[in-house]
């Protein structure tokens, strides 16, 4: 479950990317809703989804160079969702694992990773299966 490179394969996927602005997330939280309510996700599974794209968008923003994209990949993966998101930052650190914003992440979607690139491009991924409940906290 790493980031994707290039085009991500014959699964199903959205790529959304937007500029890296906190007043473009409402698209995402759209998104993440309208796809997990295709995987036929219940609406509390939709809502923890919703809230960790916006929370995963949040720590990226942090960092996130002036003017760059944010970039957001849905993956669906039989009756599972993965969601990465991932955008270029001003000094390429990955997420503190320890923080309150972390705990959230893995409360709501079950598995949590992250990665940095070489060009200092942070990436948070998310994976929900349907049904599983809530991740570990």
């Amino acid at each position: 479950m790493s980031p994707i490179a290039g085009e991500p394969g014959t699964e199903d996927f959205v790529e959304v990317r937007l500029p890296a602005a906190g007043a473009y997330l409402s698209v995402l939280r759209t998104a993440t809703a309208g796809l997990a309510a295709r995987l036929d996700f219940t609406l509390d599974e939709i809502e923890d989804l919703r809230i960790a794209v916006d929370e995963a968008c949040a720590i990226l923003l942090q960092q996130a160079v002036r003017g760059s994209v944010l970039r957001c990949v849905f993956r669906l993966i039989g009756d599972a969702l993965e969601v990465i998101v991932s955008a270029p930052t001003t000094d390429g650190r990955a997420p503190e694992r320890d923080t309150f914003a972390w705990t959230v992440l893995s409360a709501l979607a079950g598995k949590v990773e992250s990665s940095v690139s070489e060009d200092r491009t942070v990436s948070i991924s998310l994976y929900k299966q349907r049904g599983a409940g809530p991740g570990p906290v």
